[in-house]
């Protein structure tokens, strides 16, 4: 079996190392929420948190631990319960019903992780997991960085269906101050070939390469993100009202939805704009990033600002100059982006103009894994960056998110191009 990961090799993250850190996170964001709190289902996209622990574990005991015949299965039904989406394992119980199941409940998935974990320990440390095995290691610690972002954004999308003010706190932290935000300035970035993709030198999903050359124009891109004080303006300007800036689609979403704002916004009797957050509702700040706008939006207001979103190509090459520069990441005592700064990764996921499909050359893996990327490049859009839920280390520059064009409940923002 070939996957396309490479494993670390820093002497700080030897493989033992890597997955207990990677673990006692996941551990660490669920602590501070109730048995109540992690087992509901807002919506068919999000999944409740008890669940989210329970498929980490089962990506290991799948593709790892199931390896070893002499491996002892914690339970065999959870192979149904917690498959997400890989046919060839087997059947796996429907997306849409999973906040309907009580049991097992978060006792038992602590234990299931607690079995899981004592059986890894002791193949890492006997050292008896061979390079296929410790590249599929590599894979699920990414995997399970991926669902601490995934967790965080359903548990925020729960909390905020609370009817209550200012709603459920997950995390408590002082009220930002707000300031005026950085005038935005543009950055030349000059055509010719660019080189895009992973290079294979160290670890990368799939859908990362291969690295490939592409012709790129002469352009320029934002300093910064689009802002709070940004969005405004452009609400101020009839920006949802206006159907020569919207796609088709979206403009059609509009009407279905009703949409006025960014998600989680709302404005009060005076006509005061908040923001749910991670920290229940709170005013908005103009100086940090508008975070949970869709595909439809972002291009609506990159066309308002008379300019466009970049292509993930040109977003890529113009992070080259700013590669080493890190906004907000994942922070358990924040959990919310900072004020908008010149770093292109952190913050917010930054929509680009790209549909998501192969890069030339792209060949899935062989085997289950190989559904992880490849079958979903139909029908969705290239995020690009990384945004203040993404666990630090879990960042890069070819990193390649992807969602549906309606989708906002992720931490996604937008920079212009032009």
């Amino acid at each position: 079996m070939t996957i396309s990961v490479r494993r670390s090799t820093t002497a700080e993250s030897g493989p033992i190392e890597r997955f207990r850190h990677v673990r006692s996170l996941t551990d660490l964001l669920t602590e501070r929420l109730s048995a109540e709190d992690q087992t509901p289902q807002s919506m068919t996209e999000a999944s409740p948190a008890k669940w989210h622990r329970a498929h980490v574990t089962w990506f290991f005991e799948e593709f790892v631990l199931r390896r070893d015949p002499s491996y002892v299965v914690y339970d065999e039904t959870y192979r149904y319960l917690f498959n997400s989406y890989y046919e060839a394992v087997g059947e796996r119980h429907p997306r849409p019903e999973r906040g309907l199941v009580t049991r097992p409940g978060i006792d038992d998935i602590t234990d299931y992780r607690h079995h899981v974990d004592t059986a890894m320990a002791a193949a890492l440390t006997a050292g008896s997991l061979d390079d296929d095995a410790l590249d599929l290691v590599e894979l699920g610690c990414n995997h399970e960085q991926q669902h601490q972002e995934l967790l965080l954004m359903d548990i925020k999308h729960l909390f905020s269906t609370v009817p209550l003010t200012p709603g459920p706190v997950y995390v408590d932290r002082e009220l930002d101050v707000g300031a005026s935000p950085a005038p935005m300035t543009w950055r030349a970035v000059p055509g010719g070939i660019s080189h895009v993709g992973a290079t294979g030198t160290a670890f990368a999903y799939d859908n990362e390469g291969p690295q490939h050359r592409v012709f790129l124009e002469d352009f320029e891109i934002a300093s910064r993100a689009v802002t709070n004080a940004d969005w405004l303006a452009f609400m101020a300007d009839d920006g949802y009202r206006r159907p020569e800036l919207w796609l088709s689609d979206g403009w059609a979403h509009i009407g279905q939805t009703g949409w006025q704002a960014p998600g989680y916004w709302s404005r009060d009797a005076a006509g005061e704009w908040s923001a749910f957050s991670l920290s229940g509702r709170r005013p908005v700040v103009a100086d940090e990033p508008v975070v949970h706008v869709s595909f439809y939006e972002a291009d609506a207001y990159a066309r308002w600002a008379a300019a466009r979103l970049p292509t993930e190509f040109e977003w890529e090459a113009a992070t080259s100059e700013v590669e080493t520069e890190r906004g907000e990441l994942l922070d358990p005592a924040r959990c919310h982006p900072r004020a908008a700064g010149t770093a292109m990764i952190g913050d917010v996921w930054e929509w680009t103009a790209s549909a998501y499909l192969p890069y030339p050359g792209f060949v899935p893996a062989n085997g289950a894994v190989g559904e992880y990327n490849g079958k979903f490049m139909c029908d969705q859009h290239v995020l690009r960056g990384a945004s203040a839920i993404t666990p630090r280390g879990h960042e890069r520059a070819t990193y390649r998110n992807f969602f549906p064009a309606a989708s906002r409940w992720a931490f996604s923002g937008l920079r212009l191009a032009r």
